[in-house]
């Protein structure tokens, strides 16, 4: 009888620790959710995507000159420095690669140029103006990137191009006139020509 009752008790006893370690996983699970909801709050805002008192012309960058004056970024405040006072000019219309090993800053370079980061020292300058001094939308909506690994939508060459559709058919062509036998592909669905 004594034995029985020792395994009665302690079956009920390993119910007892199976609840209890559930619930401590479910209590868990709710305060990683808080601590998650608790790092958003502390996010930084962006700046503003317009700043009425200082919009660029609307054929802002003409030249497309770029120079950088002692840019130097990090990730956070209290974090090191990525990039270490990065003095260079660039010229309007020149074809420019970035290139260097792993790590070595070439996407937080091109993030400071889109202000996805922001320099903690430095300036960038586009065609004479600062762009910190811009709105966000001002500044990414008239800058354009060729990405390494390129990406195209579903949909026709043509809306690849302009997905905005902020440009004429006529202008669009203007662009490619030196590869007449790319016109008629413009209309046809990317999957019909192999892209």
């Amino acid at each position: 009888g004594f034995i029985g009752m020792a395994l009665s008790y302690g079956l009920s006893l390993n119910n007892s620790f199976v609840n209890t370690i559930q619930k401590q996983c479910d209590l868990a699970n709710k305060i990683i959710s808080v601590e998650r909801v608790n790092q958003y709050m502390d996010i930084p805002s962006e700046a503003p995507e317009v700043i009425e008192e200082n919009r660029p012309a609307p054929d802002w960058p003409q030249v497309g000159s770029v120079e950088l004056k002692d840019l130097k970024i990090r990730y956070r405040g209290d974090a090191p420095l990525v990039l270490h006072g990065i003095t260079c000019k660039f010229q309007g219309r020149d074809k420019i690669g970035i290139v260097g090993r792993t790590g070595s800053g070439k996407t937080t370079l091109i993030g400071a140029l889109f202000r996805l980061v922001e320099p903690a020292e430095g300036k960038i300058i586009i065609d004479s103006m600062d762009i910190s001094t811009i709105g966000l939308h001002d500044l990414r909506s008239r800058l354009g990137i060729i990405p390494q690994d390129p990406t195209l939508f579903q949909g026709t060459v043509r809306y690849n191009l302009d997905p905005l559709g902020q440009f004429s058919d006529q202008q669009i062509w203007e662009v490619r006139c030196t590869q007449i036998s790319m016109l008629p592909f413009l209309v046809l669905p990317i999957d019909q020509i192999g892209l």
